[in-house]
């Protein structure tokens, strides 16, 4: 995949891409714990490679952002901005949970 541009992208379009990378993550976090409840073990932790993919994605962006304010230069506040944060914080949360999950249940034979 390829590295998002930052200096290139709108106060807003940078959101969204953080909303983007994230949600696709999500989603294919998600869809990795239904693989593995149907029996598709594999499937499951491909989705999550995948997943990981989408979040570094996200990451990048994010840390494009920190390093931009550390450099004097301020991002405007709003409402799309702290939306896209919980977005991501969120789904970081959700696949490092779905990820001790599925290493249970590997445990447990489950």
């Amino acid at each position: 995949m390829e590295k998002t541009a930052f200096g290139e992208l709108t106060g807003e379009q940078v959101c969204f891409q953080l909303i983007l990378h994230s949600g696709n993550a999500r989603s294919k976090v998600i869809q990795s714990l239904r693989e593995y409840r149907a029996g598709s073990v594999q499937k499951a932790e491909e989705l999550l490679v995948q997943a990981e993919e989408d979040l570094r994605q996200s990451h990048d962006i994010h840390f494009q952002m920190i390093q931009k304010e550390a450099g004097g230069e301020k991002n405007d506040f709003s409402l799309l901005l702290m939306h896209a944060e919980d977005h991501l914080m969120s789904t970081l949360t959700m696949k490092e949970l779905v990820c001790e999950l599925l290493g249970i249940f590997k445990e447990k034979n489950l």
